[in-house]
């Protein structure tokens, strides 16, 4: 039956689409902006990198500078990216990760670094005092078994399996390089760092690499080989800054030049990953060995966390979806009565949904820079296809003889459009906006890795620092988010459906 005296179907559905990017305007302004004082300290996704970013900024906070913290960015290139683009204004790195692979192929040496940064309007504002180089690690029975000290033992035993970080497999001081300078071929498998010293304690791999100052070392009762033929450079930590930190800053981190060793940075290693403290509880615990206070402990507590967590996920996930639904639904509509037209909207829309989450964002970060934006442009186009397709197979669903009656009831075609098909179609339209939202509400967990926040910061801070409860901090509220999401819809589908077009 032809159903045109449903009064306000049409006016309800923009009002709930009103309701959504009013939420999202609100939520848009809940994270403070930083102000132009405000300085803002990114660090790398590993345990030593958070605790060196948590010193320097408690340290600057403790002399009266207002701090941000975006900690755990995806990689060496993209916090390095982030710091030329004035996203954050300094992190921890690494003299031999600056040699090997930001300046790969130029062969610098470390006395012409600071004419190379310089030249990048960039400087290291303190040498922080150790050396933390990468190493091979063995299980210490495997070694004994074995009898490996040393890394040229591996040439001996090409069987043993290998379980690498992604970026030392890829770096030029990493796996590739090395397996030529010591001939080695044992087979190798990528994974997070944070995961690899378990996967070797269990037997489901034998060599992985490591720090010199990992605090987890003896915990997992591991041999470092010693690097017999000098392959590995120095990585001497200093604090990376770009000309936009003020001066009075760069004197405040000044006073932290060579105020670590060593046996302190794998102390304070062995704090976070096996004492289970917060990186910004042993970098309090640090300063206060340098009779320097800070308010590491009046910390926001987990409520305040869960729901500012929460806030910027829905910021993130509705404003995204609402985009979708204001260009999504208008291009199905005008391409349904055009074959061709609507294969190649599909298609477009389906080679996005196939482009990695954390690829799209890599190529976004030259352009967008850090923080929401790129993390919003991504689940705008992965929300695209369900919203696409579900618009189409709704108004491709419609029955011919439905459209003949609207029309020789003398319908214009905007009343056939708003009063018959997008009627008719509402019920596979909702159904596609809701797949959006939930696969939106699980992609939008990766806008922690270029700084964006929201519930996947602690999920990936968790995974860093092989924390469960950090983890499920993240993992639970999105469990539930997503939940009350797919009750939400069900709301709106009692609202918006007329009965007689509910499924049965």
């Amino acid at each position: 039956m032809l159903a045109v005296n449903s009064p306000g179907i049409y006016r309800r559905g923009r009002s709930w689409l009103a309701l959504v990017l009013m939420l999202a305007s609100m939520l848009w302004h809940y994270p403070a902006d930083a102000s132009a004082q405000t300085i803002v300290v990114g660090s790398k996704p590993f345990t030593e990198n958070f605790i060196l970013a948590e010193i320097s900024a408690q340290l600057l906070e403790a002399n009266g500078f207002t701090m941000e913290r975006r900690l755990g960015l995806g990689g060496t290139l993209i916090t390095w990216e982030a710091l030329k683009n004035n996203e954050i204004h300094l992190y921890p790195e690494y003299s031999g990760t600056l040699l090997q692979a930001i300046y790969s192929g130029r062969n610098l040496s470390v006395q012409q670094l600071p004419a190379a940064l310089a030249a990048e309007s960039l400087v290291s504002v303190a040498a922080l005092g150790f050396n933390n180089s990468y190493a091979l690690a063995v299980t210490e029975e495997t070694a004994e078994a074995l009898g490996m000290t040393q890394i040229s033992d591996l040439a001996q035993h090409p069987d043993l399996s290998a379980g690498f970080s992604h970026e030392f497999l890829n770096r030029g001081d990493g796996w590739p390089a090395l397996k030529r300078h010591y001939g080695l071929t044992q087979a190798t498998v990528g994974l997070e760092h944070a995961l690899a010293y378990g996967a070797l304690s269990g037997g489901s791999i034998d060599i992985t690499d490591a720090y010199t100052t990992d605090g987890e070392l003896d915990n997992f009762n591991l041999r470092l080989l010693t690097d017999d033929r000098e392959f590995f450079p120095r990585y001497d930590a200093l604090l990376l800054a770009n000309r936009e930190l003020p001066d009075n800053a760069a004197q405040v981190l000044q006073t932290l030049e060579g105020a670590l060793d060593e046996p302190t940075m794998r102390a304070l290693n062995r704090r976070v990953a096996v004492d289970k403290v917060s990186p910004a509880t042993a970098a309090s615990e640090f300063l206060k060995t340098i009779n320097i206070a800070s308010n590491a402990t009046a910390r926001d507590t987990l409520m305040v966390r869960v729901a500012r967590n929460t806030a910027v996920h829905l910021q993130l996930t509705l404003t995204a979806l609402a985009l979708a639904c204001l260009v999504a639904i208008p291009l199905a509509v005008t391409v349904a009565n055009r074959e061709q037209l609507a294969r190649g909207l599909l298609y477009v829309t389906g080679l996005l949904q196939t482009i990695p989450a954390l690829a799209l964002l890599a190529l976004l970060i030259p352009v967008m820079g850090l923080g929401l934006a790129p993390a919003i442009t991504v689940l705008f186009l992965y929300s695209l296809l369900p919203i696409v397709r579900n618009t189409l197979t709704g108004l491709f669903a419609l029955d011919p003889t439905l459209k003949e009656l609207a029309r020789g009831m003398g319908m214009s075609r905007r009343q056939q459009l708003l009063k018959v098909e997008l009627h008719l179609a509402l019920p596979a339209i909702l159904a596609g906006v809701k797949t959006a939202a939930i696969i939106s509400i699980g992609t939008a967990t990766l806008a922690a890795f270029v700084g964006a926040g929201g519930l996947g910061e602690p999920i990936i801070t968790g995974l860093n620092l092989n924390d469960s409860r950090l983890i499920l901090e993240g993992a639970i509220p999105a469990a539930l988010l997503a939940i009350a999401v797919e009750l939400l819809f069900e709301l709106l589908e009692r609202g918006l459906i007329p009965q007689h077009l509910k499924p049965r």
